[in-house]
């Protein structure tokens, strides 16, 4: 390994260390100003972990926030899983009155509500987790208007959760997993040739370019 790479390897990590830690910082604050927006007793925000298929706490605000972040439940059961599945909002006046809510999983996380909003946070058409506002002291209704609302926080959750995941796959290619991996090993390793061995090197790449690119 050249000191070129390490110099790159120690960059994209410090940048990386840098967005998880600035992710968590914006999370929280989303969680926040909605609770705080929507006079809610909590809000939360749950990502999806696609190896295990849970969702997990990343960010709550109110109710639980000291013992839920960390906490996953299966993506599959609940309100939170169906809003994630069918990547559609969702708001509740009653939640025990609907099917879709699974009583036995949130009296694991301590806390039962009575009527919730939801979203999901979305990528394109990739389900990243879902927004969650519950329970009004005053149980007013939840309007169309605050979906709306509910949705750009959303949205900025999941634009942040984009640029960390793309951080992430830049330090996963410089520590060998994925075909990107091996590009950058063949880069690495034609950077360290000199003379003629570089320019046979750099002749071979040609060579493979334009059979790559023949139809």
């Amino acid at each position: 390994m050249n000191d070129r790479t390490d110099e790159l390897r120690s960059a994209v990590a410090a940048g990386v260390l840098a967005a998880d830690e600035q992710f968590g910082r914006l999370l929280r604050s989303i969680v926040d100003v909605a609770r705080a927006i929507f006079g809610a007793r909590a809000s939360s925000i749950m990502l999806l972990d696609p190896d295990s298929e849970e969702l997990v706490f990343a960010a709550v605000s109110g109710e639980g926030e000291r013992e839920l972040v960390g906490r996953r439940m299966p993506a599959s059961t609940g309100v939170a899983g169906w809003v994630v599945s069918s990547r559609t909002p969702l708001v509740l006046e009653d939640v025990q009155s609907d099917p879709r809510f699974a009583r036995d999983v949130a009296e694991k996380t301590g806390y039962v509500p009575k009527g919730l909003m939801a979203v999901p946070l979305l990528d394109e058409e990739l389900a990243l987790g879902v927004l969650q506002v519950l329970d009004r002291p005053q149980r007013s209704r939840f309007t169309l208007q605050e979906m709306e609302l509910l949705g750009l926080f959303a949205g900025q959750a999941a634009i942040a959760l984009g640029l960390l995941r793309s951080a992430q796959r830049a330090r996963a290619a410089l520590d060998g997993d994925g075909d990107v991996a091996a590009v950058a090993g063949v880069a690495s390793a034609l950077d360290a040739l000199e003379g003629p061995r570089r320019a046979a090197g750099v002749a071979l790449l040609h060579d493979l370019e334009r059979v790559l690119r023949q139809n």
